[in-house]
């Protein structure tokens, strides 16, 4: 169980730092479902949006000042700011003990993240970076089948994450405050889901580029990268598409993993997961699932029992560092008529 002060802690009071639409939509609501977690404080520079949640959603505590937030009655923070702000508040949050779950892009750069993840480690408190994909179970049995050799040698693991996103006001299409567009918001969970399934990675090349929307921040990246044991990996996302086909293709030489149904879409459809081995009737199954749920469950059995996290502050500095290497090789063709 989670020690504070020598006290043990059986059920986790949260603190929740930013208070924009995901936050009130999905990440609140969410964690209410979860009988051993309860939402404490509210953090938001803008005070009367803090109160509004804090009233709508029953919470006691709301604040305009990070530092009075962090003293409140409060056991792990979840840091759902802009990306900008990822970087001071991890650090004051596990200068302060709490355990931390955060957003990603886990920072603006590789420098930030690095920082932030040794001030967790010197501050003896676990960061997760909230890459929900990952905790579906049925990617979860994927990556079964992948680690017990079932598909022999890994040849490619593809992964696409295509929407219509038009630029406004949010501060995702404000590169100071993102970092970037399409590929730091939605390829960074592309590219957690080909690290998760194939592994290390030696090499990455790809290019950002601005097709539909005219912004300061791309609409469109892809890439392609070379895995450190076996094959390649594949992604593409973009903010200019009314339709597309998102899904994870993994081919192995012994057989091929499709998932469907799990990219970009609502958890009232179910995710299917195919299996076609070599020798086998081909296989599939239906599940469906809230995958925020499954991630919040998994992030609270690691904050209260002090067990390892299934996604933690290094796989968000590797992907950060991966996403800079990409950005650092774009062959982007923008700006030329």
């Amino acid at each position: 169980m989670l020690k504070i002060g020598g006290k043990i802690i059986r059920r986790l009071k949260w603190g929740v730092a930013g208070c924009g639409n995901f936050a009130e939509r999905a990440f609140i609501p969410t964690l209410q479902l979860l009988p051993k977690s309860r939402v404490n404080s509210l953090y938001s520079s803008d005070i009367n949006r803090a109160k509004l949640l804090a009233e709508k959603f029953g919470v006691q505590g709301s604040y305009d000042s990070f530092e009075e937030f962090l003293k409140s009655d409060i056991d792990c923070v979840y840091i759902s700011s802009a990306n900008l702000h990822h970087y001071e508040q991890v650090i004051k949050a596990a200068k302060a003990g709490k355990h931390i779950l955060c957003e990603k892009p886990l920072a603006v750069n590789s420098a930030q993240a690095e920082e932030m993840v040794r001030a967790c480690e010197e501050n003896n408190v676990k960061l997760g970076v909230n890459y929900v994909y990952r905790f579906h179970p049925l990617v979860i049995k994927a990556k079964e089948i992948i680690d017990k050799g079932m598909l022999g040698k890994i040849v490619s693991v593809t992964a696409s994450f295509n929407t219509d996103y038009a630029p406004n006001e949010n501060f995702r299409f404000k590169k100071a405050l993102s970092g970037g567009g399409a590929l730091r918001d939605i390829g960074t969970h592309m590219l957690d889901l080909l690290l998760y399934f194939g592994g290390e990675v030696s090499a990455i090349t790809g290019v950002t580029d601005n097709i539909i929307y005219k912004s300061e921040v791309d609409d469109f990246a892809a890439a392609i990268l070379k895995y450190e044991k076996s094959g390649y990996g594949f992604f593409n996302v973009s903010f200019n598409t009314k339709k597309a086909f998102n899904r994870v293709e993994i081919l192995g030489y012994d057989g091929a993993i499709s998932i469907e149904h799990l990219i970009g879409r609502s958890n009232h459809h179910p995710c299917k997961l195919t299996i076609d081995l070599n020798g086998e009737a081909r296989k599939a199954f239906r599940k469906r699932g809230n995958k925020l749920l499954f991630a919040l469950r998994a992030f609270q059995k690691s904050f209260l029992n002090n067990k390892p996290l299934l996604v933690s502050g290094r796989d968000g500095l590797i992907n950060m560092k991966l996403m800079e290497e990409l950005e650092g090789k774009n062959v982007s063709t923008q700006g030329i008529d």
